[in-house]
């Protein structure tokens, strides 16, 4: 969402869209023939196409999961373990030297228009997304590459600003992208977009479905074991849970807590710890919310584990740390905020916050509108007036990128690009959202999370990047100008007797990578 006019992206989720030429289409837009899989895989999705395809900058959950399956990196990570693994490239990429990596491409790998992936498509790929003027979402990831140059037609080479530890899997999120489709037209590649992967993509209705299809010329390590997808998108959690127990899809994501009992038989449920997170973020930039003992006391008046037993009937687990405790990186921050209704009333005396009031923006995804009022009546108990204003994602975060909010809650996930604690702390709180969300570019704390992330990242012994990493999550936890209340568990409904190899994720969204129909 965060860049929905960089390429004009209404032109990518207008009704209707088509993929250019090929035969004849069945009723769903998919052609019968090709790829090595066999049946169709259907599933329903909870968000609506927000963003168009380019991998370059797409932020919506829907199509960044789709191009899961379209696009390839040089390597990808294993969409159920995050465990980065060669994809596009033979091996992980090879260490010359502390500054200097070469990777070498896939033999006979080809993109969906038939053309052969080239060293240039990989360079291409990854100096559109350094190029500031593209302002690509995945930039901020790799600010520490210097130069990418092809050494032959198959083979890249990486030069490094400082030596980064992490190189070889943080690439994967960079997707190489056909040099002479995607540099010709960027709005029309954003809507039709063009891979390597083992799905090619055929039509997308905004509120409606994305189809695609294998790519029968995919000669990787995963190939489609299915002929073809439909992924439904369907907001309304009932229509989902319906469309699952009917027999119309056969996985689907974002069960409501509520209807998870209710699969049974042949129909599987799980709920999987993830790094998924409700955050709460402030406008530093607004007088009430510049001391930080204010965001502190309004931390400190949720009853954090009222709204997990009561919204998320118990899946979840409170925020002690930036990550969750079963996440590699886990640190308990210094501040921790448990329910403690005396400290949130005298810091918000100390700070001469009586009588607060603000309107608070949530957006509107089911479980996110269940925990509302019990937000609302937490804050009701330490003196504090809040206004409920509940709207889609793209409406809010209008209001919140124009600078007209008080205070947002909603839920993000950037481990979808990756689970490592630089990645995931750069999200948040390096770049973008300090700078152009929440205000909070010009304090001395941000400043100082800027330095050591740097430090952080240029360290080669893994002890001496986690201490840095530390610091952060203590530093944003006492700052709370965005911090996490909770991370959820992500609960994952599909038909065990017609999905062979399905797994639930611990991130947003659905993988049929390796999956096929029974």
């Amino acid at each position: 969402m965060r860049y929905t006019s960089a390429i004009g992206v209404t032109t990518a989720i207008t009704a209707g869209l088509t993929a250019c030429g090929g035969p004849a289409s069945s009723g769903d837009g998919a052609k019968q023939s090709g790829g090595s899989g066999s049946g169709t895989i259907e599933a329903g999705l909870s968000y609506p196409l927000s963003t168009g395809f380019d991998p370059m900058i797409t932020s919506g959950a829907t199509p960044y999961a789709a191009n899961m399956h379209i696009f390839e990196g040089l390597v990808d990570l294993d969409p159920a373990t995050l465990v980065a693994r060669p994809a596009l490239a033979t091996d992980m990429p090879k260490k010359i030297n502390a500054t200097t990596y070469r990777a070498v491409l896939r033999k006979g790998a080809t993109f969906h228009d038939g053309s052969p992936v080239t060293a240039d498509d990989v360079v291409f790929s990854f100096e559109r997304v350094l190029d500031p003027k593209n302002a690509s979402l995945m930039a901020q990831f790799v600010p520490f590459i210097d130069k990418v140059s092809a050494v032959d037609k198959s083979t890249v080479e990486f030069k490094l600003k400082h030596p980064f530890a992490l190189f070889p899997s943080r690439i994967s999120v960079v997707r190489i992208v056909p040099k002479k489709i995607a540099g010709a037209d960027a709005k029309a590649f954003d809507a039709k977009p063009v891979g390597s992967g083992p799905y090619r993509f055929v039509s997308a209705v905004r509120q409606d479905k994305i189809v695609m299809e294998a790519y029968d010329k995919y000669n990787g390590p995963h190939p489609a074991k299915a002929k073809k997808m439909v992924w439904r998108l369907m907001a309304d959690p009932s229509a989902r849970v319906s469309a699952l127990q009917s027999g119309r899809v056969q996985a689907i994501e974002d069960v409501p807590y509520i209807d998870m009992k209710g699969f049974t038989g042949k129909n599987k449920v799980e709920s999987v710890q993830s790094f998924g997170l409700l955050f709460l973020m402030f406008n530093c930039k607004d007088k009430r919310f510049e001391d930080k003992r204010v965001r502190q006391a309004l931390h400190y008046a949720l009853d954090t584990e009222k709204i997990i037993k009561t919204a998320l009937l118990g899946n979840a687990e409170p925020a002690s740390g930036y990550v969750p405790q079963t996440h590699p990186d886990y640190h308990k921050a210094s501040t921790v905020y448990s329910h403690d209704v005396a400290k949130a009333k005298k810091l918000l005396a100390d700070a001469g916050a009586k009588g607060l009031s603000f309107t608070l923006l949530l957006t509107d995804t089911g479980w996110v509108k269940d925990i509302a009022p019990l937000i609302k009546e937490s804050w009701a108990a330490v003196g504090v007036d809040v206004k409920l204003d509940i709207a889609q994602s793209p409406a809010q975060y209008a209001k919140v990128d124009k600078g007209s909010f008080d205070a947002l809650v909603a839920p993000g996930d950037p481990s979808v690009f990756g689970n490592d604690a630089d990645l995931l702390l750069r999200w948040f709180y390096y770049g973008f959202w300090p700078e152009k969300r929440y205000g909070w570019a010009g304090s001395d704390a941000y400043k100082k999370t800027k330095s050591l992330l740097n430090k952080a990242a240029s360290a080669v012994d893994e002890g001496k990047r986690k201490e840095l990493w530390g610091q952060v999550m203590d530093l944003v936890a006492e700052e709370a100008a965005l911090y996490p209340v909770l991370h959820r568990k992500l609960p994952t409904a599909w038909a065990g007797d017609a999905l062979t190899g399905f797994k639930p994720l611990p991130t947003t969204g659905l993988s049929f990578v390796d999956v096929g129909r029974a």
